[in-house]
C-alpha cells in the first residue's frame, strides 16, 4: 500500500483500528490468480511485539486448501471512507478526493488443528458479543453437544503471523485549517456513518490529537 509521509499512523492507532473493526479482506496467491474472502477476526499483540490475528472460513470455501501448513497472505481492514466535494473547502482550484482510514497486513497464513475451533469461535463471539452489553452474551454453552460438533466441523480456523503492518488514516492533513473545516462541515451535512466518522477523524487531526477513532 502506498502511504503518503502525511498520512501514516504508528502501529498502536493502526492495532486500535483492527480492533474496533475486526473484520477485513483476506487475500492469498493461487496458481491463477489472488483468492480473496472476507472475514472477521481477532487480534494479539505478542510479548515480543509482534502481531498473530485469528480468523475462520467454512469448509466449503476452498481458500484454506490454498493455504495449508502455510501461504504469504495479505489482510485488508478498511475504516470509516467518504467523499470529499471541492466546493466545500471554501478555497478556489481543489479537486475531489476519497478519505478513508485503513491497514494492510503481510504475513504468513496457516490452517490450525480442528481441536482449536470451539475456542476460536468462543474467542471471536466474545469480542463481539462484548459490544452488546448490557445483554447477557452469547456462548457456545447455549448450543447442544450435537450442534455444536456440527459447527466446529464445518469451519476451518486460520492463525496469521504479521510480519509488516501498513497503515495510513488520509484526512487531508496536508491541506490548512480552512479546507479541512469546510470538509467537516460538509461531511456532517450529509449525515451518514462513513461521513460522520471521517469528519471526527479530520477533527481529531485537526486538534492535534490521535488519527484513530
Amino acid at each position: 500500500m502506498y502511504i503518503h509521509p502525511a498520512f501514516n499512523i504508528e502501529t498502536a492507532q493502526a492495532v486500535e483500528l483492527l480492533r474496533e473493526r475486526g473484520f477485513g479482506l483476506l487475500v492469498v496467491p493461487t496458481a491463477d490468480a489472488p483468492f480473496g474472502v472476507h472475514v472477521p477476526f481477532l487480534v494479539d499483540e505478542r510479548e515480543n511485539g509482534t502481531l498473530y490475528v485469528e480468523f475462520h472460513v467454512a469448509r466449503v470455501n476452498p481458500i484454506h486448501s490454498h493455504i495449508g501448513d502455510g501461504c504469504k497472505a495479505l489482510l485488508a481492514c478498511q475504516g470509516p471512507d467518504a467523499y470529499i466535494s471541492p466546493d466545500w473547502y471554501n478555497v478556489p482550484d481543489q479537486v475531489p478526493t476519497w478519505t478513508y482510514a485503513a491497514v494492510h497486513l503481510k504475513g504468513t497464513a496457516r490452517v490450525l488443528a480442528q481441536s482449536e475451533n470451539r475456542t476460536h469461535v468462543d474467542r471471536l463471539s466474545a469480542q463481539f458479543e462484548a459490544r452488546l452489553a448490557p445483554k447477557p452474551a452469547w456462548t457456545s454453552d447455549k448450543m447442544t453437544a450435537k450442534k455444536l460438533e456440527a459447527m466446529s466441523r464445518a469451519i476451518v480456523a486460520i492463525g496469521f503471523d504479521v510480519e509488516t503492518i501498513e497503515a495510513q488514516v488520509k484526512v487531508n492533513q496536508h491541506k490548512g485549517e480552512t479546507e479541512r473545516l469546510g470538509a467537516i462541515e460538509g461531511l456532517r451535512g450529509r449525515g451518514d456513518a462513513g461521513s460522520l466518522a471521517i469528519a471526527e477523524l479530520m477533527r481529531r487531526t485537526l486538534d492535534g490529537g490521535s488519527q484513530s477513532r
